[in-house]
């Protein structure tokens, strides 16, 4: 436990290394138990700033304090609403305008001093230890996210070097940047119908939002991260019996549609996000996400989606491999993924399959491999059988000893590696987390691979002939995923009966798909991985 605590020590000084601190706490799971009891601080554990150097920030952003007299505010509360590592938010309230018929509330989000200066040296930190990785301490593959560097001291210093995941993360210092990017996302959310109204990206006030101000409407809501609270809102029952408080704006009489409407909502949106827009919210942990009763349909739900710095940009060939990754996934077509996975230099593509969904995926091919005799192909079925059997009594060093073969032969060529790839998976991985948390209400998988296939019977440009051979497809696809959903329904009718007999409570979809997936990687990665890794 003494080394768990030196290490939270060294990264809350640190503010941040990969992500940001949440998403530290969200991928603690990986690591050893100590670090991870301390690690799961990360989520609520920001202090804030004091108001004195809020008001620092404007002067020197606005050029006026937040509120007063000649303020940029009639109203702003000192004490902030919410707090990361990088910003905290304020509630605010705009001056009077003529024509105005109510007030105008706002979200204030002032960034924090030197976290520029300080993100470079995490970053350069980050650097230093994904080297040691795999050059000095265990020789793994994974220096690549950070891009090649020749000389790390000057990168920490003046991030010279291309490097796409580090990129990506400072422009969430840019608040200019970010209200772009919500304006985008809500360009596309209007254009998409089966989206326009259940969903909502707040407004951005551009003449109130510099590089490190950004003010946005203020949301009335409950945080998908109240899970107590939103299934009262929804009118469900609440499993842990914990504490329920609705903010006095809410409806007493609950939404439609349950929590299950809220989580097909936020699937597709993803979905949307990955396979039709090719522009993914890469932050989608339940704090982001807000519900509250429809505007103008007040006994509906909408989902509110908010922190839009992170975002990435899918170009057009990748997305197309990705859409034809998943659907060769859910079709169990090996040579269809193999297809996409040797493009993007992995191996294994069984493990790809796998991570990419969260579950445990074997892919179909001819029990004998090509240039096989059948005695050959026997043999090795025998002597992977014998691995398997052999692994189960493996100590922690033989299973590290293999985790670092596998992972060799995973990664096989990682310069031709898409790092997008790395944001689409934290997405996903979020969102599973979501659906596992109130109960896997949906399926998350189903909903997905369908949006994918779907997507390529809409692309523009094909050709007519192109496009029904697409639709083809796609009803093939439809008629394979008839499976997934008779295996997700008999794990729902399981749980409503083991409900109503009064009977301990059963796993949900995917709690179900957890526990095999953390089986899966023991045994083919060696690889312990606690029960809330795949959690948002």
């Amino acid at each position: 436990m003494e080394i768990g605590c030196v290490v939270y020590s060294l990264i809350f000084d640190l503010y941040q290394t990969l992500f940001d601190s949440q998403a530290i706490g969200a991928n603690a799971a990986f690591l050893p138990k100590p670090m991870q009891v301390k690690f799961a601080k990360l989520f609520d554990d920001a202090p804030q700033i004091p108001y004195a150097v809020v008001d620092k920030v404007f002067r020197a952003e606005l050029g006026r304090p937040p509120c007063g007299p000649d303020g940029v505010f009639e109203v702003f509360e000192e004490q902030a609403v919410a707090s990361a590592s990088i910003a905290q938010v304020h509630r605010a309230k705009l001056w009077p305008q003529p024509g105005d018929t109510e007030e105008k509330w706002v979200a204030v989000k002032v960034q924090k001093p030197d976290v520029a200066t300080q993100m470079e040296w995490d970053l350069g930190a980050y650097r230093v230890v994904m080297w040691m990785f795999e050059n000095w301490a265990f020789d793994l593959p994974v220096y690549f996210v950070v891009g090649e560097v020749a000389d790390i001291a000057v990168t920490v210093v003046a991030h010279s070097s291309p490097d796409f995941i580090s990129d990506h993360l400072r422009k969430e210092l840019d608040f200019v940047n970010e209200a772009d990017n919500a304006r985008k996302t809500a360009e596309f959310v209007a254009n998409e119908p089966r989206l326009a109204e259940s969903v909502y990206i707040p407004k951005v006030y551009p003449e109130f939002s510099t590089k490190k101000v950004m003010t946005a409407e203020w949301i009335e809501g409950v945080r998908l991260s109240d899970r107590p609270a939103i299934r009262a809102l929804m009118g469900e029952p609440n499993p842990l019996d914990s504490p329920t408080s609705l903010p006095s704006s809410m409806p007493t009489k609950p939404l439609k549609g349950g929590v299950k409407t809220i989580m097909r909502v936020m699937v597709e949106l993803f979905s949307a996000q990955m396979f039709d827009w090719g522009w993914v919210h890469c932050d989608p942990h339940p704090g982001n996400v807000i519900i509250r009763p429809h505007p103008s349909k007040p006994t509906k739900p909408q989902l509110v989606l908010i922190d839009h710095g992170l975002y990435v940009a899918v170009e057009k060939d990748f997305k197309r491999q990705w859409v034809e990754l998943w659907r060769g996934m859910l079709a169990g077509d090996f040579d269809s993924v193999e297809k996409v996975t040797s493009q993007w230099g992995m191996g294994l593509p069984d493990l790809v399959a796998s991570a990419t969904l969260m579950k445990p995926t074997k892919l179909r091919r001819g029990d004998t491999r090509k240039g096989e005799t059948p005695e050959e192909s026997k043999r090795r079925r025998e002597r992977e059988a014998a691995k398997r059997e052999e692994m189960k009594n493996m100590t922690q060093y033989e299973l590290s000893v293999m985790m670092k073969k596998r992972l060799k032969e995973f990664l096989t060529d990682t310069d031709r590696m898409p790092k997008a790839l790395i944001f689409l998976t934290r997405n996903m991985r979020m969102v599973q987390g979501n659906n596992q948390s109130f109960g896997s209400p949906v399926n998350r998988i189903k909903i997905t691979g369908y949006w994918a296939s779907r997507s390529l019977t809409q692309a523009p440009q094909l050709s007519l002939a192109r496009r029904l051979r697409e639709y083809w497809h796609h009803l093939i696809f439809r008629s394979i995923m008839f499976s997934l959903d008779l295996v997700f329904w008999q794990n729902k009718i399981s749980l409503w009966v083991r409900r109503h007999l009064g009977l301990r409570a059963g796993e949900g979809f995917e709690d179900e798909m957890e526990r095999t997936m953390r089986g899966f990687a023991k045994s083919n990665l060696g690889v312990d991985v606690a029960p809330a890794a795949f959690q948002g």
